[in-house]
């Protein structure tokens, strides 16, 4: 017998994941830089990909609203 009740993952699950990690390693790697104050070029990147993630996060959540 199946188990109807289990949850599946869809790609929006996994993808909607991949950005919360993306967002939590770029920031951590971006507090880590300033720590250990490393070059510009590194707090940019960081800051780049932090920005893009959390953008990508809330253009999906809007989207998700309609």
């Amino acid at each position: 017998m199946q188990n109807t009740d289990s949850p599946t993952l869809t790609r929006g699950d996994v993808a909607r994941a991949l950005l919360w990690i993306l967002v939590v390693i770029s920031a951590v790697a971006n507090m880590a830089a300033s720590y250990g104050q490393a070059d510009t070029w590194v707090h940019l990147a960081c800051g780049a990909v932090t920005v893009l993630c959390g953008g990508a996060l809330v253009v999906r959540s809007l989207r998700g609203r309609r």
